[in-house]
């Protein structure tokens, strides 16, 4: 009797929890390994209908699948270091350390468009998965690092279907095939404490396009120099976008209206950037980014016209919670880079108090103090285990008053006291929120109850 190919899941999330039985069904030994009891491993299993995979639970998981024998492939959970010493032991031993990533591209019958970046991604993917929707062309299916496993689609994912992703850095560190279509909307240090180097997190990134063959296509920011550390040049056809006609083909802006230019350099008029509602240059280019993307799937720019026009924004990313006392409160909760929260201080008109802070990434914050500095910051209230970072940026180039708080409520409070009507108090971290809070829609949900509260 021939012995099955015995591949190990390491996490049983959100991420890996569709992998077991996609892998069981296709005739795989699945053995899986969980920081949990193996008795809540196996009730997870029982009710999915498996009742004969292996669980190996518990503080020592790691080492006790590194003694397994003849392990073809485990597949990591996303957000994990890889280079633990029990992973290095099995790469040693010869295993094939993947996830469920490359899985999905492996075998997804339908086209992928990827869309990844340091910032930028959600709003883009929510675009461009509404335009396609509304343009009726195929069948749209989208998930990915936007919350929505798209194993749960797999059913009715077919070679008619498009499928549109937004991808982490860490969901691409491992994977050896590339969506067919591929955006990468900026770069910008972020995940340090995971990836080590800035290097790591570029080459990560840059395997959403690093497989591509010649026929397949990305999109870049112009200029790409964001190129220099990927340290590759893509395969296939290279679009751009830019607030200004860069002559190539993609998405730009011209007489105040969003253009496209498609591979053959046929130009069209898209719609004017006016009816955009999401405020800031980021969000422009989020748009630019979404036409080009719209213009290659193709769908129609019309939907995209009529979904930009109606576009809020999406929870947490500069979210207007309410207006109380003629003070406004914006919870831009994602913004868990200095980049993000550089953004959305350009984004803001008027005058600003800053909450910031959080779980530390080993991330610098010398160029968010001298943007601070800049800005129409008056007051800065700093949480969270970057604090004291935080604090001695902000004091190295200004004499803004720094308040600390112990938690999202007492920064809340500061923040009310300092403020005058027509300010905005603005929630943008910085940081990721995992010192205080499980995610950072956790932490944004916090703050709009603490907000709405008064």
């Amino acid at each position: 009797m021939t012995q099955k190919p015995k591949v190990g899941i390491i996490g049983l999330g959100v991420n890996n929890k569709p992998l077991v039985p996609f892998l069981y069904k296709r005739g795989m030994e699945v053995i899986v390994a969980d920081k949990r009891p193996s008795s809540e491993l196996r009730l997870s299993l029982t009710d999915m209908g498996l009742t004969d995979v292996q669980v190996l639970g518990g503080p020592e998981y790691l080492t006790k699948l590194s003694r397994v024998s003849n392990l073809r492939t485990v597949y990591l959970t996303p957000g994990m270091v890889k280079n633990l010493p029990e992973i290095e032991q099995m790469r040693r031993k010869g295993t094939v350390i993947s996830c469920e990533t490359d899985v999905f591209f492996q075998h997804c019958p339908a086209p992928i468009i990827g869309i990844t970046g340091s910032a930028g991604k959600t709003t883009t993917t929510t675009l461009v998965s509404q335009a396609l929707r509304e343009s009726g062309e195929r069948p749209v299916f989208t998930g990915g690092n936007i919350g929505h496993s798209l194993w749960e689609d797999w059913p009715h994912i077919t070679s008619e279907s498009l499928v549109v992703m937004e991808l982490s850095s860490f969901q691409l560190e491992l994977v050896t095939h590339s969506p067919q279509g591929a955006t990468v909307l900026n770069l910008s240090p972020n995940h340090l404490d995971i990836h080590g180097t800035m290097e790591a997190y570029a080459q990560a990134k840059s395997n959403i396009f690093r497989y591509q063959n010649s026929e397949d296509w990305v999109l870049l920011p112009d200029p790409p120099s964001l190129l220099q550390d990927m340290k590759i040049r893509p395969s296939g056809h290279i679009l751009y976008f830019s607030l200004h006609d860069h002559g190539q083909a993609g998405s730009f802006v011209s007489d105040g209206k969003v253009m496209y230019r498609d591979l053959a350099h046929r130009v069209i008029s898209c719609f004017p950037i006016s009816i955009i509602q999401v405020p800031g240059t980021h969000n422009l280019l989020n748009v630019l980014a979404a036409a080009a993307i719209v213009g290659m799937a193709p769908g129609r720019m019309k939907a995209l016209e009529h979904i930009v026009a109606n576009f809020s924004g999406v929870a947490h990313r500069l979210e207007k919670v309410r207006v109380h006392d003629n003070i406004l409160y914006i919870n831009d909760s994602i913004a868990t880079a200095p980049d993000r929260t550089m953004a959305a201080l350009r984004a803001i008109k008027g005058p600003i108090v800053l909450l910031a802070g959080g779980y530390d990434k080993q991330l610098d914050y010398d160029e968010l103090g001298q943007a601070i500095a800049q800005s129409r910051v008056h007051h800065v209230v700093v949480l969270g285990q970057i604090q004291d970072k935080l604090a001695r940026s902000i004091a190295r180039y200004s004499t803004i008053p720094v308040m600390h708080a112990e938690s999202l409520e007492m920064a809340v409070e500061s923040a009310r006291q300092v403020a005058n009507p027509g300010d905005t108090v603005l929630l943008s971290p910085a940081a990721a929120s995992y010192d205080m809070f499980r995610n950072f829609e956790d932490r944004g949900e916090r703050f709009r109850k603490i907000v709405e509260s008064f």
